[in-house]
């Protein structure tokens, strides 16, 4: 019965991002069937072949090495902060975040990270029919983030039309970083984080297919290649991105701070109203129908739904420790689907991230298309972090 409503799931999200479609006739169907398959054949191979397990384990081992190395810097600057068994989330999940970004811009400056998104943004281009740029942002944003992925093709956007702008704002919503990985690891499983990654990027292609769909030439079709002068010398690089990392860390314990504090004032309030009433019942009542969705029973779909809503209206990181405190109380098929649609930047903030980044790269005209659009990109945001738990559900009970 759950596995069923689990496969319903899939064809409700995939049927109301299709009714949102202002242009249902101009939907690629043989592209969003080729995504689909694909999803499906990756899932698979993550969870149930030995190979894709011993996969995961090895990118987990990296990512657990990266974390490592960080560590060693974060003892020598804070002796005391990892010289005990209860490290807090600053020290253990925050601080590492400036090596990270460091070691993949290292990447970036040596041209090992653009030629595997090139490479592997060519092949999801050849197998979906969906344009190359498109492609390639949706496995730049997954390693960059949203506003370094727009940033590094800020060149093209210049010159897009609002309605293809608009596509890459949408596709923006469901973005994860790598910089961010090893802070999701201290929170849950290492295998339903590494198959959210690659779900969300192939599923914001496929939503944003749906939802906007857009036809251009050939002529059209290419990528922006940076120019070398852009390029800096090897130690302002690395130097410019421990800055950037540092202030990765400060924004995002600013937004743990701001939101969990904004959380629990909005709770109080209503409590004087209703006893016992707070956001995360309200919440968990407006997304229970899609958590049902989910293939899980009610008292799982409830605090699942509770999740959901925590993430939309605060971030992932308060959410991921939430369940991080109810991990060995709840079933595996909860968990992977929990942790699976956690594992994305999509939430309010999030937009106000699109739309500076939209501000900043262009004009005020250009950017506007973002403001005229929240409704779809928020509609985006959820439908691909639900399809892409959806997916890893069905292979986990």
């Amino acid at each position: 019965m759950f596995f069923m409503l689990n496969i319903l799931g899939v064809i409700i999200v995939m049927g109301i991002v299709y009714l949102c479609s202002p242009r249902k006739k101009e939907v690629a169907w043989r592209a969003i069937a080729t995504l689909l398959v694909l999803e499906i054949l990756i899932t698979w191979f993550m969870l149930k072949t030995t190979i894709g397990g011993w996969i995961i384990n090895k990118i987990a081992s990296f990512f657990t090495w990266l974390i490592d190395c960080a560590n060693e810097g974060i003892a020598f600057v804070f002796p005391s902060a990892l010289a005990n068994d209860t490290v807090d989330f600053f020290f253990s999940a925050l601080l590492p975040i400036i090596f990270i970004v460091t070691f993949f811009d290292i990447l970036s400056y040596f041209g090992i990270l653009p030629w595997i998104i090139d490479k592997v943004g060519w092949l999801i281009s050849k197998a979906s029919g969906l344009p190359k740029l498109e492609s390639f942002y949706s496995i730049q944003m997954m390693f960059l983030g949203n506003t370094e992925a727009l940033a590094v093709i800020r060149g093209q956007l210049a010159n897009l039309k609002e309605n293809r702008l608009l596509t890459f704002g949408i596709m923006s919503m469901s973005c994860i970083s790598g910089s961010i990985v090893g802070a999701y690891l201290s929170l849950v499983p290492a295998e339903y984080v590494f198959c959210a990654i690659p779900l969300n990027c192939l599923n914001a292609l496929l939503v944003v297919n749906m939802l906007n769909p857009v036809k251009i030439s050939k002529e059209e079709d290419i990528i922006y290649q940076p120019a070398k002068e852009e390029k800096k010398d090897f130690f302002s690089t690395i130097s410019n991105s421990m800055l950037i990392g540092m202030n990765m860390v400060i924004v995002i314990a600013a937004m743990l701070v701001g939101y969990v504090a904004l959380t629990a004032a909005v709770n109080g309030l209503l409590g004087i109203f209703v006893h016992g009433l707070t956001i995360q019942k309200i919440f968990s009542y407006i997304f229970s129908p899609f958590a049902y969705l989910l293939g899980l029973p009610t008292k799982d779909a409830l605090y699942v739904a509770q999740l959901m809503g925590t993430k939309l209206a605060t971030n992932e990181f308060v959410a991921m420790m939430d369940l991080k405190k109810h991990l060995s109380s709840l079933a595996p098929h909860t968990v992977a689907v929990a942790a699976t649609f956690l594992t994305s930047f999509a939430n309010f903030s999030t937009i106000g991230m699109i739309y500076g980044a939209f501000s900043s790269l262009l004009s005020e005209e250009k950017s506007a298309i973002i403001g005229k659009n929240v409704w779809k990109l928020l509609i985006s945001g959820i439908a691909v972090s639900l399809l892409s738990a959806m997916l890893v559900g069905l292979f986990v009970w």
